[in-house]
């Protein structure tokens, strides 16, 4: 089958392309990932058709605005540029994939010259659902989702033929907005579990301690996670942040360590110095951040818009992960306390996935996209 994909940057599609492309499939990449990094994550050479050499002085404008504060502005450039070349340069397929705000142009395009089916990839939740819960953080200086990014979202949701999702919350928001169920095709992301081996569990008598990775921000719902863990810290319980900041308060307390962005191959050795994995977000598709603890051996607390109810699935152990409703501190004081127990029983290397250790890889989730695509 011939698919196109069609991508800014460096989202999960690229992994898809590399997936379908071994599971037998004619695939071409449109995207402005150069080909020195696609070959670092395993796409091969013939699958990358690189639209940077077309883009160039509009990816230097892109830059320039972001720099300047105007992200927004900038994404929207970038997203209108790469949709409307990709309607020029997308070769004959049977199938094309696109990153949502980016390909309206391009799906109508390949529909119209090939008759090709389209999927649209939304890794959040429905745009307007997103916005509502945004919105209500607006106050205390969060970026809100611009009024260009939701007319270009529904028109995407009404010309795509299916549309892809990676969790059961990113699903039923949808459905309550009136996307039929069988326009959705819900796939839980993957991990490079070469990259995320099982750790060994850190030293008997070492501080116990929660991790969090990502931007410190209130959209991933870190006054709740301050909050829930200021209930434990008297225990001599430490919360350690790996990741930018952001607009989320930065607890003073005794006990809380912040650590900046670290390149994600470097990640392991953060979560094998942690007992527990939180995440606390008020909006979140389904983190990878969730995939790469779970691979290192470490039980996961997180909220119920996560994505993490739809990775209990992938475990033979449903004690790796415990949910607590959004925005609600209390409940995730005692998530994070019933998964400190659940480590402490652990002894040696961390293998918390064991035998359901594939499941959770990239090649299992192009092996489902496979069986959809060859399905429908």
């Amino acid at each position: 089958m011939r698919i196109a994909i069609v991508t800014a940057s460096r989202f999960w599609v690229c992994d898809l392309a590399r997936e379908l492309d071994a599971c037998g499939h004619d695939v071409a990449l449109y995207s402005l990932v150069p080909p020195w990094r696609t070959r670092r994550f395993g796409l091969p050479d013939h699958c990358n058709h690189w639209l940077g050499p077309y883009l160039a002085p509009v990816y230097a404008v892109y830059r320039a605005a972001r720099r300047a504060g105007a992200a927004s502005t900038a994404n929207r450039l970038l997203y209108t540029a790469v949709d409307r070349l990709a309607a020029r340069v997308v070769g004959p397929c049977e199938v094309m994939i696109g990153m949502s705000q980016m390909s309206a142009a391009s799906m109508r395009s390949v529909r119209r010259r090939y008759g090709a089916r389209t999927v649209l990839e939304r890794g959040s939740r429905h745009i307007e659902s997103q916005r509502q819960i945004l919105a209500a953080l607006a106050g205390a200086g969060t970026k809100t989702v611009p009024s260009w990014a939701v007319r270009r979202e529904l028109a995407e949701y009404e010309i795509a033929d299916l549309i892809a999702v990676p969790s059961k919350h990113v699903e039923r928001s949808f459905v309550e907005r009136g996307v039929p169920p069988d326009k959705l095709f819900r796939n839980p992301y993957g991990v490079d579990l070469d990259m995320f081996p099982a750790t060994a569990m850190p030293p008997a008598g070492s501080r116990p301690t929660i991790i969090m990775v990502g931007t410190w921000s209130l959209r991933k719902g870190c006054d709740v996670l301050t909050a829930a863990w200021r209930r434990l810290a008297p225990r001599g319980v430490r919360l350690l942040h790996v990741g930018p900041l952001g607009d989320a308060p930065i607890p003073t307390d005794p006990g809380f360590e912040h650590c900046g962005p670290v390149d994600q191959r470097a990640l392991t050795r953060y979560y094998a110095e942690a007992h527990v994995f939180a995440l606390a977000s008020r909006e979140e598709g389904l983190a990878l951040v969730q995939v790469q603890a779970l691979a290192s051996g470490l039980p996961v607390a997180a909220t119920d818009r996560t994505g993490a109810d739809d990775l209990t699935e992938c475990l033979e152990d449903p004690r790796a992960i415990a949910i607590a409703p959004t925005d609600d501190a209390g409940a995730l004081a005692q998530a994070l306390e019933a998964q400190l127990a659940y480590a402490r029983s652990m002894t040696g290397v961390r293998d918390l996935l064991r035998s359901a250790r594939a499941r959770l890889s990239w090649r299992e989730y192009g092996r489902r996209y496979d069986a959809m695509l060859r399905a429908a």
